[in-house]
């Protein structure tokens, strides 16, 4: 049996590949293909519908695969740890509910995050550089937000990082503690670099991407889980443990 696939941002880049990868993979198959003047209930009847718009969007959309029983993958950036709290409620009320939050599709980038989490238990100055495309609207990257918070779980009830210059735009926005600095340029598409600072010494854990074909095997990893999974999945590291497993 195929897996249906309603894709939800369709004619974007991110949407765009989705549609490629479920048309060449045998176990996929395309319900529908919604873009910005699509009704919603063009996805009834899917099994899984793979999400990539803006915040705004992407709670509706959520909202309403919750409500009508539809696993959902949501690759949109901007799901805060207080608007995962709020979704957590609403998918332990349905126990049927599947809806997997991945910040970035990359098995590499979730290493790279991975890695900070470990090395944050060990220093006390920490800062995050991401970079991302020009056309890239939402600042900081879901990714450095969710780094951020990794390495604010890792460092549990330890003092944060001391900040100098706190309130100062310059100074990035602090996220569990760590200041981000995004930076939107053309000739990339995506960078982040987590900076720690310790006595004499500094640790860079850098990661990149030269193109959205980084991102295939987490795409194709996250709609398959989706759709033999219940309850809220944070993060690709949470899908690949899930297969591990299995």
């Amino acid at each position: 049996m195929s897996i249906k696939v309603a894709v939800v941002g369709a004619t974007g880049r991110m949407g765009k590949l989705a549609l490629e990868l479920v048309d060449a993979a045998q176990d996929l198959e395309l319900h529908a293909a919604l873009d910005s003047k699509s009704e919603l209930s063009a996805a009834l009847g899917a099994d899984v519908i793979f999400e990539v718009t803006k915040l705004e969007v992407s709670e509706k959309v959520v909202d309403y695969a919750i409500s009508n029983g539809i696993k959902i993958v949501v690759g949109t950036s901007g799901w805060s740890a207080p608007k995962l709290a709020e979704l957590n409620k609403k998918v332990s009320a349905k126990p049927a509910a599947s809806v997997l939050i991945i910040p970035n599709f990359s098995i590499g980038s979730m290493l790279a995050s991975s890695f900070a989490a470990q090395a944050g238990k060990f220093f006390d100055s920490i800062e995050i550089v991401e970079a991302h495309h020009a056309g890239k609207i939402d600042s900081p990257s879901g990714t450095a937000v969710r780094t951020a918070e990794m390495i604010a779980e890792a460092r549990g009830g330890m003092t944060k990082p001391l900040i100098p210059g706190v309130g100062q735009e310059a100074r990035g926005q602090v996220v569990a503690g760590v200041p981000i600095h995004s930076l939107r340029l053309a000739g990339v598409s995506a960078k982040q670099d987590i900076l720690f600072g310790g006595e004499s010494e500094v640790l860079t854990i850098s990661h990149e991407v030269s193109s959205i074909r980084s991102y295939v095997n987490g795409i194709l990893m996250s709609i398959r889980t989706a759709a033999k999974s219940n309850g809220l999945v944070v993060g690709l590291q949470a899908v690949v443990d899930a297969n591990t497993k299995n």
